[in-house]
């Protein structure tokens, strides 16, 4: 490592100079009149080694009170080039899903597809299905309308026009535990937060899971309820409208969040005439009923109808049951596209249940978080000093040493999933956002932008980024900044200091 004391040195040198007038001289001026020009000016001594230019960047003020640690190697030789509390066990954040990724490819491979099933124990007796149909989910946080849609469709050509029966929804394939255990009440009505289901339905290609967006609107007159609609269309949800439209010069203050324990809605405030919409996604209570809803809807919309008064339901398939259609989800590969890029928290804990039904047959938290931590093990993490709480990032349990997450960064450049898992990354200054990701609006100076390709990570009171960077001089240098117990404003720029440093240093 380079020399620390060099500043402390320099520093010195310049009290003894201005204490005994020494007649040195740098561009016509005293070295005195220099150093108290520069003092003066804010202007700090350039660093000149990795060391000194990362120390300085750590003396930041955000800095005062929190814990920072930083851990950067040489890619090709794993040599810890600087460590800042690097062996200090800090919390993640969502560089948590850095881990998850490694032990999916590993485990999964990067062509696993998730499977979804419509089934029935009936018989078809000329165009009426006599029997129930089950739509047995098996993990696939990919799922859209227009999927249930083409299973619609596919039951009409198989000559089903009527189904004398129920519409039964099966998420037997993982446990029924909805929630990780450290998520916060706080979160669970935001798609940040939202509720893992073996099936499960999302509102869009972001493919935020068991989650419904719901877009606000002005009223056409001044006085009137704001327009809302949702994506996609469900009853299983109740929207409580308490807004008003107001005139056009008046503030928007709407606010949109579930009510705990239901699926009550509850949208308040005020929205100007002609305003911009509001818009939120809403994770829904308990999503394989709503995706039941979804289903039954786009049976009815493809013209397959119901006799009587079915029951749309929560069960389990029949052992016997006879499959109808069914469809296989996107690899893998590309589903950690936005996974990572967008920083999916649902993606995060689909995968992780995954791993446990594939490895250990059962789809619960536990067993895929025994997955994750032995698959990092492998990759030269210490078992012993991390915990791992979930798969997303979002507990404030989680915890891992600095040094460990570049260390598994490195030994993951050894697998053949490498180059899938480094795509996954966010790249720094790309617009893009399904290849900048979280990074598209950072880092944009030549230096950085598309070299810089890194996860990075947030909770209250934490910020981090770790990933890979390549040197002025063209050395692959591999990162992790781990920021903990900050109060006040952001401190992105910190590490975008850092990583920018990396990226413009010559490696000696």
């Amino acid at each position: 490592m380079c020399n620390k004391n060099y500043v402390k040195k320099a520093a010195l040198f310049f009290l003894i100079a201005a204490l005994f007038f020494l007649p040195v001289q740098i561009g016509g001026q005293s070295l005195f009149a220099v150093a108290t020009n520069d003092t003066k000016q804010g202007v700090a001594i350039e660093a000149a080694t990795l060391d000194e230019k990362i120390d300085r960047i750590l003396e930041n003020p955000l800095l005062k009170g929190s814990i920072t640690g930083v851990s950067i190697r040489h890619a090709d030789t794993a040599e810890v080039l600087y460590s800042q509390f690097g062996d200090i066990r800090l919390h993640p954040a969502s560089n948590m899903k850095l881990l998850t990724t490694a032990a999916a490819l590993e485990t999964l491979g990067e062509d696993y597809q998730f499977t979804t099933e419509v089934l029935t124990d009936g018989e078809l007796r000329g165009k009426v299905l006599q029997g129930n149909v089950y739509l047995k989910g098996k993990g696939d946080p990919t799922l859209l309308k227009e999927d249930f849609d083409q299973f619609a469709k596919d039951l009409k050509a198989k000559g089903i026009h009527k189904i004398k029966g129920n519409l039964i929804g099966d998420d037997s394939w993982y446990d029924d535990v909805r929630l990780s255990q450290d998520l916060n009440w706080s979160d669970e009505s935001f798609y940040t937060g939202a509720q893992v289901s073996a099936l499960t339905v999302s509102p869009n290609e972001d493919y935020d899971t068991g989650t419904v967006i719901v877009e606000v609107n002005p009223g056409s007159e001044i006085g009137e309820n704001a327009k809302v609609t949702l994506s996609p269309e469900t009853d299983y949800v109740k929207i409580i409208n308490k807004t008003v439209t107001t005139a056009k010069n008046e503030p928007k203050k709407i606010s949109i969040e579930r009510e705990h324990g239901t699926n009550n809605i509850l949208i308040e405030g005020t929205i100007p005439l002609e305003g911009v919409r509001s818009r939120s996604w809403v994770a829904v209570w308990e999503p394989t009923g709503y995706v039941v809803d979804i289903f039954q809807k786009s049976l009815i919309e493809n013209g397959v109808t119901f006799a009587g008064n079915p029951k749309m339901q929560v069960g389990v398939t029949p052992g016997g049951a006879t499959v109808l259609t069914s469809k296989k989800s996107m690899e893998l590969k590309e589903i950690l596209v936005p996974f990572m890029k967008l920083s999916n928290n649902g993606l995060g804990e689909v995968l992780t249940k995954e791993m446990g039904k594939v490895v250990h047959g059962e789809g619960s938290w536990d067993k895929g978080l025994e997955v994750i931590k032995k698959v990092v093990t492998d990759l030269g993490v210490d078992g012993n000093t991390i915990m791992l709480r979930d798969g997303s990032g979002m507990s404030h349990k989680n915890f891992i040493p600095a040094d460990d997450l570049s260390q598994m960064l490195f030994a993951a450049q050894r697998k053949s999933w490498f180059p899938t898992f480094e795509n996954s990354l966010p790249v720094a200054g790309e617009a893009d956002r399904f290849v900048g990701g979280t990074l598209r609006s950072r880092m944009t100076a030549p230096s950085t932008k598309g070299n810089v390709k890194a996860k990075t990570g947030s909770l209250t009171g934490v910020s981090s980024l770790s990933g890979y960077v390549t040197s002025k001089d063209g050395e692959r240098l591999i990162f992790s900044i781990m920021i903990n117990n900050v109060l006040g404003g952001s401190v992105t720029s910190i590490e975008d200091e850092i990583a920018t440093v990396l990226a413009e240093h010559e490696i000696e």
